[in-house]
């Protein structure tokens, strides 16, 4: 079978990991075809010529599969073949106010044109109802997919990851991706007469006190672990979380704002949702006396295996292709 897979993201998000998994799964099956259209849609002065060069896709494939921004060009572009949408969330109120109004009838553009699509892919059960309730018929649901093993480290390289970044002797409050949209600095702000050590992670895209670390893949995992809480207070409705859900891969306790398809996940591993900041620095004290938690978001985040994903796409995609 012959497919299309139109990218436009280039940085490593949770959404990038999923698409790479996705079409590593179906490489091994079918003749797929990464189409790149080469920017970055978060540089809104970008999104024009981004659109642009959506609209110049062209071919025939037996199945396409499409981002919001690729759902919006659609109908014009040279593109023929049955069409599968990925959507994570749809959530554009952490743009500036001059932005709103252009954003809000892309939006009705994309809820238009998604009614021409095969089949709809969600990762969460709040996204799916989202376009259920908008009375679109064909909405599935493939959750992300992880291997528990690459969670699992010894206690030595705990050790020496805390003694590589100074972060020995105290709690590590790991804040989350250094961006403003994540609540980072509110809950600094709640935060940082508390005793411990406040870590954020990832390109520093708002400057605060905290400690920002740059780090690899599996440093990352280790920040994780050695963590004594990972904090998730994202701003906008997300379509999962990966960050917190890899903290319950490594047992340790997660507080989130519980926007979007997070909630489905902290109420599923019996973690802790923190609607208002307010409340936030009583919910960590909380947690800091009760690391046991962590084992409840484990025994829940275990079941979200790469078996799973990988069938419930290759089922999507023959149920799709069959379908007359």
């Amino acid at each position: 079978m012959r497919i299309g897979w139109i990218e436009v993201l280039k940085k490593v998000y949770g959404e990038t990991i999923y698409a790479e998994m996705a079409q590593s799964t179906l490489l091994r099956r079918h003749d797929l075809e990464r189409i790149h259209v080469g920017l970055d849609p978060f540089k809104k002065y970008l999104y024009p010529k981004l659109l642009w060069r959506l609209f110049r896709v062209s071919g025939e494939k037996d199945i396409w599969i499409r981002n919001f921004d690729s759902i919006l060009t659609m109908p014009y572009d040279r593109t023929q073949g049955k069409h599968i949408a990925l959507i994570f969330h749809i959530d554009q109120s952490f743009q500036p106010l001059h932005l709103q109004v252009p954003w809000g009838l892309l939006e009705k553009v994309f809820y238009n044109h998604l009614r021409k699509v095969n089949a709809i892919v969600t990762i969460s059960k709040y996204w799916q109802n989202h376009f259920r309730e908008r009375g679109y018929p064909k909405v599935y649901l493939i959750y992300n997919a992880f291997d528990p093993d690459r969670f699992h480290f010894q206690e030595e390289e705990i050790g020496e990851f805390k003694k590589t970044f100074r972060l020995e002797g105290k709690p590590i409050l790991y804040l989350g991706n250094c961006q403003r949209i994540k609540g980072v600095v509110e809950a600094y702000e709640h935060l940082k007469d508390m005793e411990g050590y406040l870590v954020t992670s990832g390109r520093r895209e708002v400057n605060l006190p905290a400690l920002n670390l740059d780090l690899k893949d599996k440093e990352y995992r280790l920040l994780l672990k050695a963590s004594s809480v990972v904090i998730t207070m994202s701003k906008f409705k997300e379509g999962w979380n990966r960050t917190a859900h890899e903290a319950m891969l490594c047992k340790t306790p997660v507080i989130g704002s519980g926007l979007g398809g997070m909630r489905e996940l902290l109420e599923g591993g019996g973690q802790i949702i923190c609607e208002d900041f307010d409340d936030l620095k009583e919910r960590v004290c909380y947690v800091l006396e009760h690391p046991e938690m962590g084992e409840a978001g484990y025994a829940f985040a275990k079941q979200f295996t790469v078996k799973r994903f990988e069938k419930e796409w290759l089922n999507l995609i023959e149920g799709v292709h069959e379908e007359k």
